[in-house]
């Protein structure tokens, strides 16, 4: 394998995406540069390098300070078309449908879409040639709360991008964490140690989301179609019943009454038959036959017996 020698150039790639914001709430600008990143850890301290001509670099001038908005991989367009535009010809934020919302310390406004805005407070200016670089302090971060897992930030799952040679890139699946190539070996005690921990913190995280949903307030008018039938509004319920209490109280009592009525007819029949058969009995002379026969009485519900 050999190389070739270029002329001195900015092949220095990938580098991050992001959308610079300036100016105030009131008027706010948005443009998108690459050459940004982290210059110091204790203070922590940024950059973004700027060209003269740029709107921003005035409004970043004047107010020393400024935002780093990163982006994703849904903010590409918009970042994209913030990187081509001027906001002297046009409002961005109205153009790209991104919202401009305050910070905390600077006046400078955030973008309410990126996951991490970072507020910076410019330090010191230099003056490189083509671009100006703009040294700033970070005073504040901002971060997206629905990336912060277990008091961790889950910046893997933001869908960050990352620009190339003149493409926007989406990042590729974790190759290792810092330090892997001279991690030990955990020994088993360790890993099952990080198991019952894991479970330990799956299991709490459970036990919150059940808590939170016993502490919902259940929606008025409306509840469980197992408790109230299969409509499910008590209260329309509540009201029809007040409406047809006389109704349903009858025929309650119509069904009583057939229910005496079959029981009272098999209880007299029995007792008229043996009656009647004893009856029968002692009259019988052996000379004139008698034939039983049974008459039921509609009024009174008995049987009768009777000769023929």
């Amino acid at each position: 394998m050999s190389k070739i020698t270029w002329d001195a150039g900015t092949l220095v790639y990938p580098l991050p995406p992001v959308m610079i914001t300036s100016g105030t709430m009131d008027h706010p600008n948005v443009f998108t540069a690459a050459w940004t990143g982290i210059i110091n850890s204790e203070p922590a301290m940024t950059y973004v390098s700027v060209r003269k001509e740029r709107y921003s670099h005035d409004l970043i001038e004047k107010n020393s300070e400024f935002v780093i908005n990163l982006i994703t991989e849904k903010l590409v367009k918009a970042a994209d078309f913030c990187g081509v535009k001027s906001g002297k010809d046009i409002d961005k934020f109205a153009e790209t449908k991104l919202t401009p919302i305050a910070c905390t310390v600077v006046k400078a406004p955030q973008i309410a879409e990126s996951p991490i805005s970072v507020e910076c407070q410019v330090t010191e200016v230099k003056h490189l040639g083509s671009h100006d670089m703009f040294l700033a302090k970070i005073v504040a971060v901002n971060v997206d709360d629905s990336f912060i897992e277990n008091g961790r930030l889950a910046l893997e799952k933001t869908g960050l991008v990352a620009y190339c040679h003149g493409q926007y890139y989406g990042l590729g699946a974790s190759l290792g964490k810092f330090g892997f190539s001279v991690e030990k070996k955990k020994s088993r005690k360790q890993r099952i140690h990080e198991i019952k921990h894991d479970r330990a913190v799956a299991k709490l995280n459970k036990k919150e989301i059940e808590e939170q949903k016993e502490m919902e307030p259940v929606k008025k008018g409306k509840f469980d179609k197992k408790d109230f039938g299969k409509k499910g509004d008590f209260s329309k319920k509540a009201k029809k019943s007040k409406k047809f209490d006389k109704p349903v109280f009858k025929a309650e009592t119509k069904k009583m009454e057939k229910s005496a009525f079959k029981f009272d007819r098999k209880k007299s029949v029995q007792s008229a038959s043996k009656f009647e058969s004893k009856k029968s009995d002692s009259k019988f002379d052996g000379k004139k036959t008698f034939k039983k026969t049974i008459k039921f009485n509609h009024n009174s519900g008995v049987k009768k017996a009777g000769k023929r």
